[in-house]
């Protein structure tokens, strides 16, 4: 293959780029609808791969793009439908390690280029705990299909620093950062809420004359259960300010009856929202955001707290401080006395607030857009195209 991606060669036939979409989170589906238009609309020939509820939840046939829907009840069957659908690719995008593996397998003994983005790291499965032994065992096959993804990549594009590091850890040929852009979220009508939108909002939460700290949290044991902890701890030390801030965590999962017991028994300024479609409404009307997260990336509430100038108290992990810079207040991870002591200096502090909103809308201007993103990611098929 010769020339570029973006403009084909007269007579020459669309580059065919398939796009392989596994269960990631949300962002990551966001993030290949959003690369998937952009690819058709710059002339190239899209084909996306994914579970049949990636079409229902992203609707990634609207994009111009043809939709394979793949449903597999075992590796193997896997494997062999990847590679029914990339027999004439002239090049593979993976989203995700499980699906960069299938592509890995299904690409044996062919010279298809095969780009692979590490969106997020590696987490054990969710669940209540398991015996140590097989922890083990399965950290260990986390480990080798990290490293097995790593090598057999063309290129390994990571979201976040420590995740370009960690792909080179596992001996990746060629690693590098490729920031993510996300389209911002919206309220039902579209824009911010007008006064008297909050006012109600707000007087439903119970936050009408005291400060309304929101975050958003998966009630899910085995999940992230020392950030819970931490909110908790935290929010017991704030039992003594006056005026009395109230936390809302939007969240659902089966640990939400005992974390509310222990809201009622320890009187804690705390109310659970359950699941929640209007995160984003929420953290528009909220004094300060609080993102309590073991690792993230792109962190979708701290990048909606930054666009809608909502102060930001962060754990300063992953590619937070990569996101945020100096628009937010980072704490370390698990430390409740640290969490509890930024949050009561900023409710003192308007000026402070004032400022970090400013600086968050600023930072938030400063982010790749999705018409950059979608350009780095040419860059590199057009790298790879003229190798071949």
């Amino acid at each position: 293959m010769s020339g570029t991606t973006t403009v084909p060669a007269r007579g020459r036939a669309p580059l065919h780029v398939v796009q392989l979409l596994g269960g990631g989170g949300a962002g990551t589906g966001v993030h290949v609808r959003s690369l998937a238009a952009g690819l058709v609309a710059r002339g190239l020939r899209v084909t996306v791969c994914a579970p049949p509820s990636a079409e229902r939840r992203y609707g990634l046939s609207r994009t111009g793009a043809r939709f394979v829907p793949v449903v597999a009840r075992s590796r193997l069957q896997a494997v062999g439908a990847l590679r029914a659908v990339c027999a004439d690719a002239d090049l593979v995008h993976a989203h995700g390690m499980r699906v960069g593996m299938l592509a890995s397998l299904a690409l044996r003994r062919r010279d298809t280029p095969l780009v692979v983005t590490w969106h997020t790291l590696p987490q054990p499965a969710p669940g209540a705990a398991r015996p140590l032994a097989l922890r083990g065992v399965r950290g260990r096959m986390r480990g080798l299909t990290e490293s097995w993804v790593a090598r057999t990549a063309s290129v390994v594009l990571a979201a976040t620093s420590d995740l370009v590091e960690r792909a080179r850890r596992r001996g990746a040929r060629d690693a590098r950062l490729a920031p993510v852009a996300l389209p911002a979220q919206r309220t039902a009508s579209g824009s911010p809420a007008r006064e008297g939108e909050t006012h109600k909002l707000r007087a439903e939460l119970g936050a009408i004359d005291r400060p309304l700290l929101v975050t958003s949290v998966r009630l899910e044991a085995g999940q992230d259960p020392q950030a819970l902890e931490t909110l908790l701890a935290a929010a017991r030390a704030w039992r003594t300010l006056t005026p009395q801030p109230l936390l809302v965590i939007a969240g659902e999962g089966p640990q939400r009856a005992a974390v509310q017991g222990r809201v009622e028994r320890e009187e804690l300024p705390v109310r659970l929202l359950g699941r929640r479609e209007d995160v984003t409404r929420l953290l528009r009307i909220a004094d300060l955001a609080v993102l309590l997260v073991r690792w993230a990336a792109r962190a979708p509430l701290a990048q909606e707290a930054l666009r809608s100038g909502v102060p930001l108290v962060g754990t300063a992990v992953g590619g937070v401080h990569e996101l945020v810079g100096d628009a937010a207040v980072l704490v370390p991870y698990g430390d409740p006395g640290a969490l509890g002591t930024a949050v009561r200096s900023l409710l003192r502090d308007p000026a402070r607030r004032a400022a970090l909103a400013e600086a968050g809308r600023a930072r938030a201007g400063s982010w790749p857009t999705e018409d950059t993103t979608v350009a780095q990611v040419l860059s590199v098929y057009d790298e790879l195209a003229d190798a071949c």
